[in-house]
């Protein structure tokens, strides 16, 4: 039986999804070798009885919870950093600490031309420094900024801003320490995932949220250099302030499971990219991997309808918008919009293009409820839509999508 013919904007195509660069994932043998590691970690700074015990308040001496203590000592030997301290606000509290502790008014910073995350230019807006941009997908462009001797820091994304960066991260911390510039990297979405961190690389910080690596609600942590530590945890005397012991062991026990967990899900959104990329959805004209923010399936369809889609796909089963991203509220495969950052690069998107993550499903999930829900709203009974039916412009998936 024919399908029903796809639908076009006024000017008769529908906007093509950018190229994108995924960054590497770690693989599960390597993924499961991390996961002992931090272990061994923890072994080498806790006796077991301490694991089931918390304390909490300003303890002389520490002024901070002495559980707290010894889970900053775990992740900074895990990520090979001087030091680590945790702070409340997740990932935007620890971004903004480590940057208060480095710049202040006037100070120029450099930073990637691109939009920038949402909370982050709330924190860059209040500290009131000098945004200086270059496009770290140049690197003369790069070199020559940091070669004007005019920047004592830099702040680093790790996963993409724009859909069609590039860069690599290691390359531009690399850049930057060269030129005697520090460096700030927001390793969120990427901490765990990715073979190694923005602190692993050579960076003076690596901030990111222990809530979206299945921890509790507003716990971050800034892992790095002794001084810029030092200064986030001066600055964070209160005891309200104070990330308290039992936060602490619950963040440490959530990270005994993601490296294997995400490696898991990175898997399984490969195979969905290459299941709808070979035809499994009829309306699905493009498909790309893309960190944005965290890795996911970026889905175009073939009619503009994607607004509408988070809603319906909901009824079967779908979460239709985060909590955390990568939360531990979050485990139903994820349908919404695209961020606000790769929509602010990309508006034409918007009514096209849904984002999906997989989070704990499978691909038999993911697959069946985006099915169902562009059959709801195409008006397309399944028995209508031939299996393997796909739009004739949807280019195959190339190697690093696949990785």
């Amino acid at each position: 039986m024919p399908t029903v013919p796809p639908l076009h904007d006024a000017a008769g195509t529908s906007p093509v999804l950018p190229g994108t660069f995924p960054l590497p994932v770690i693989p599960l043998e390597d993924a499961t070798a991390r996961q002992s590691r931090l272990l061994e970690c923890v072994a080498a700074h806790f006796q077991g009885p301490e694991l089931f015990t918390a304390d909490a308040g300003v303890v002389p001496g520490l002024g901070r919870p002495r559980s707290t203590a010894q889970v900053e000592a775990v992740l900074a030997d895990f990520f090979g950093a001087e030091d680590a301290a945790f702070v409340q606000g997740a990932g935007t509290g620890a971004i903004r600490a480590a940057l208060n502790g480095a710049v202040g008014a006037g100070d120029p910073l450099l930073i990637h031309r691109a939009p920038v995350y949402r909370t982050t230019a709330v924190t860059l807006r209040g500290l009131g420094v000098e945004l200086v941009e270059v496009d770290f997908n140049d690197a003369a462009a790069l070199r020559e900024a940091l070669a004007s001797g005019r920047f004592r820091w830099a702040y680093v994304q790790h996963t993409r801003q724009r859909l069609g960066d590039s860069y690599d991260p290691g390359d531009v911390i690399a850049a930057c320490g060269a030129a005697g510039v520090r460096t700030i990297v927001d390793d969120n979405y990427a901490v765990m995932r990715v073979p190694a961190s923005g602190v692993e690389l050579g960076a003076d910080a690596s901030c990111f949220s222990l809530f979206k690596l299945h921890g509790p609600e507003g716990v971050g942590i800034v892992v790095g250099a002794r001084d810029l530590v030092a200064h986030v945890r001066a600055d964070n005397y209160s005891g309200g302030g104070q990330v308290q012991g039992h936060q602490a062991l619950d963040a440490l026990r959530a990270l005994t499971h993601v490296p294997v967990m995400w490696s898991l899900q990175s898997r399984v959104g490969a195979d969905v990219a290459r299941r709808l990329t070979a035809g499994e959805v009829a309306g699905v004209a493009e498909v790309r991997i893309a960190n944005a923010q965290d890795r996911c399936l970026l889905v175009r369809l073939d009619r503009p309808v994607a607004r509408e889609l988070p809603a319906v796909a909901a009824r079967y089963g779908a979460a239709p918008y985060p909590v955390g991203s990568n939360s531990r509220y979050e485990i139903a495969p994820l349908f919404y919009r695209m961020s606000s950052s790769a929509l602010d690069d990309a508006p034409e998107l918007a009514d096209w293009t849904v984002r999906i993550n997989p989070m704990r499903a499978g691909a038999d999930l993911v697959i069946a409820i985006l099915r169902r829900s562009v059959e709801e709203l195409y008006g397309v009974r399944e028995q209508d839509a031939p299996h393997g039916a796909r739009d004739r412009n949807t280019p195959h998936i190339t190697q690093d999508q696949k990785d």
